[in-house]
């Protein structure tokens, strides 16, 4: 039988659109129960590689012969050896190439609107890690928001787009994923835009985003900073793009909310997080589409593969935002947090500037799921 080698965009589609499919995780049980690629409609079967060395026949009755099959590890190798075996035994599956490092790079485009003037917003979904970045774009110009450290994924869609990028910006000094935004501006000649209290400790010149900062792109009014919303980092600020969408960092999401903890310092910005929740976003329009910098489930996405939500819709369903008690709030977001992100106290010195450790460094790094939110 014919064994098939897929890319991790084939595979973003099929979560996209909706599609079924099983996979069987060759990972040892720790790191596949931690991280697993996810879709709706997705069987799962973890069996670790070491168990199959003699032979797959044991599990071919667990092995679906109606759907598509896709073997994973975690860099490729032992996912082919198995679908080759598999193969042998009669099977018609395929393997993902990369494994799950290029599952956790892979970075998928999504138009979410059109803007005034003929202007458009995009969402680079970042599946495997649960990463969101933007590409704002009109009359010839671009600007990005939060990119992660794949540069070549936002120069060249810009290139497609026949737009200059002209301002990079990130609405905090991220800990969880390596940020790609001073990088693309030194290698487009951009305006790098960082929160200057987040920025108290890097090595590098900057552009200060500050509360009230406004961003002309094309016919498009971005008013960056429109918002200053402390509580993930003492800098967090939020964008308003066109009166139309809310990018709120990593604040709000979907289903969560931000986690304060990152920085060490969650019993002193616990209060900056529920005033900007629970004050400085009531005070924005219901209709504003909120776009935030993670998703942390599945389920956030919408049916087209974007991650956005009116903000009146988010007040009416998401827990975080309807926790009347004060003490209840401060106890939830600082006593109830998941597993800190892997190596981001490294991430945030790699964002300051401090270090530049090896691409294959950075990668095992941000290996893993998204932790910034708290549900």
């Amino acid at each position: 039988m014919t064994v098939l080698k897929w890319s991790a965009a084939e595979v973003a589609k099929k979560v996209i659109e909706n599609k079924e499919l099983f996979i069987l995780d060759v990972r040892n049980t720790d790191a596949f129960e931690d991280w697993k690629i996810d879709g709706h409609k997705f069987e799962y079967l973890n069996i670790p590689y070491f168990e199959l060395l003699d032979g797959v026949e044991e599990i071919l009755p667990k092995i679906p012969t109606d759907k598509d099959v896709l073997v994973v590890c975690a860099k490729e190798g032992s996912s082919m050896m198995v679908a080759e075996m598999l193969s042998d035994a009669g099977r018609t599956v395929a393997y993902l190439e990369g494994g799950m490092k290029t599952w956790s790079e892979y970075l998928e485009p999504i138009k979410v609107g059109d803007l005034t003037g003929g202007g458009e917003l995009y969402q680079f979904v970042r599946l495997g890690k649960g990463c969101l970045s933007y590409m704002v774009i009109s009359e010839g110009e671009a600007a990005i928001i939060d990119a992660v450290r794949f540069t070549d994924v936002f120069t060249n869609f810009a290139k497609e787009k026949n737009v200059k990028i002209k301002h990079v910006f990130d609405t905090h000094l991220h800990a969880d994923h390596i940020s790609g935004g001073r990088h693309i501006a030194a290698a487009t000649g951009a305006n790098y835009y960082l929160p200057p209290k987040d920025a108290e400790e890097v090595v590098f010149d900057y552009m200060p985003l500050e509360d009230g900062t406004a961003v002309q792109i094309g016919a498009s009014k971005i008013e960056v900073g429109a918002l200053y919303s402390p509580g993930h980092t003492i800098g967090s600020t939020s964008f308003v793009v066109d009166n139309q969408y809310l990018l709120t960092g990593d604040i709000l999401f979907i289903d969560s909310i931000g986690r304060p903890d990152l920085a060490g310092l969650a019993e002193d910005w616990v209060g900056d997080l529920r005033e900007t929740l629970y004050k400085r976003y009531r005070e924005l329009s219901d209709d504003l589409i909120v776009l935030p910098a993670h998703f942390m489930i599945i389920d956030e996405l919408n049916e087209d593969g974007s991650v956005a939500k009116r903000l009146g819709e988010l007040f009416a369903e998401n827990h975080g935002l309807n926790i009347e008690d004060d003490g209840t709030f401060r106890s939830i977001v600082t006593d109830n947090l998941p597993p800190q992100p892997n190596a981001y106290q490294e991430i945030r010195q790699i964002n300051m500037g401090k270090i530049t450790p090896a691409l294959e460094e950075q990668t095992e790094m941000e290996i893993g799921p998204n932790r910034c939110a708290v549900r």
